[in-house]
């Protein structure tokens, strides 16, 4: 019976990859201006600027890559313990160390050079304040992008991230300025700790976003009871995983009731089933993040294309656009 079941779990994975070979099309989405091939991606963190593996994370599936945080000057980041594995998920303070725009404008000059394959590539900035942002988009703009995410919901790092994001006035102000000096379409990455999720919503739609990215991690923390001392080097970090993905599945709900600019639901995705929450929900696409731990990490793009594939044609769904926000209906 055992042997059965395992075959049986064979073909079906093996029908759902031709399916998605033969049906790519039904779930490609749009935002914004730009089009992607799934509404998969890579979080924002994850895999830093290396170059040479996005196109392998966009073989294996992913809609789209998006860069780590990138800030006007190099940043170290914290010293170790960093990360730690806790209930739920993942607590992080990476602290947003970065190389800084002048040298990551040299690897992305190097990188469209010599690239056989363009990979649809999202660049993450962050800044302390409105007009950094904008400094940060100018310098980006000449390149071949899709689209800047705008950091304004790091949970941990002083004068950036929330503490300037969470403010809805501050982070249309930033909206507006970015826009000023930019042609790409700008996603808005909201921090976890909104107490009123649509009215920053419609602040940041106002101000000319064209996504909402929802959500960061949640600002948390973990002590040792034997050391009697926070595990990690800057005490309060991020929680990230599953742990975090009703939160993030309530705020994209929220969102979609609230604005007509996609959604981008991030927060504990590692299984197909996560993702059509997500979109049920109201998110166009969502970003893999913590599923890195995942020894077969980047199967995990594909494998939620083609469980998301399956759920449309048993479900009787023969768009993806039929998907989006149906939890509302």
């Amino acid at each position: 019976m055992a042997r059965d079941s395992a075959r049986k779990s064979r073909k079906e994975l093996q029908f759902e990859r031709k399916l998605s070979q033969r049906s790519g099309e039904k779930i490609g989405v749009k935002i914004g201006n730009f089009k992607l091939a799934s509404p998969t991606m890579l979080a924002s963190g994850i895999l830093g600027i290396s170059f040479e593996l996005f196109p392998r994370i966009v073989e294996c599936g992913a809609g789209a890559v998006v860069t780590k945080s990138i800030g006007l000057e190099p940043r170290e980041g914290y010293s170790n313990p960093t990360i730690a594995a806790v209930e739920g998920g993942y607590l992080n303070a990476i602290g947003l160390a970065n190389p800084g725009i002048t040298f990551f404008k040299e690897e992305l000059e190097v990188y469209e050079r010599t690239a056989a394959k363009k990979v649809p590539l999202i660049i993450s900035i962050f800044a302390d304040s409105a007009a950094g942002f904008a400094q940060l988009a100018g310098e980006l703009d000449p390149f071949t992008f899709l689209a800047i995410e705008l950091n304004l919901s790091c949970p941990h790092v002083k004068n950036v991230g929330s503490e300037i994001g969470t403010d809805p006035n501050e982070a249309s102000e930033i909206v507006r300025e970015v826009k000023k000096r930019t042609s790409k379409p700008i996603l808005a990455k909201m921090p976890a700790a909104i107490t009123d999720v649509p009215e920053w919503a419609r602040s940041v739609e106002r101000s000319g976003a064209d996504a909402i990215v929802a959500i960061n991690t949640i600002r948390a923390m973990k002590i040792d009871i034997e050391s009697r001392k926070p595990i990690l080097s800057n005490k309060i970090g991020g929680l990230s995983g599953p742990a975090i993905r009703t939160v993030a599945i309530r705020c994209v709900y929220e969102i979609y009731e609230t604005v007509r600019i996609p959604v981008i639901g991030v927060g504990g995705v590692s299984t197909p089933n996560d993702a059509i929450e997500f979109l049920l929900a109201g998110a166009t696409a969502v970003q893999v993040g913590s599923s890195i731990s995942d020894p077969c990490f980047l199967e995990i793009f594909r494998r939620i294309n083609d469980g998301l594939l399956a759920y449309m044609k048993r479900s009787g769904f023969k768009e993806i656009k039929e998907l989006i926000g149906a939890a509302h209906s």
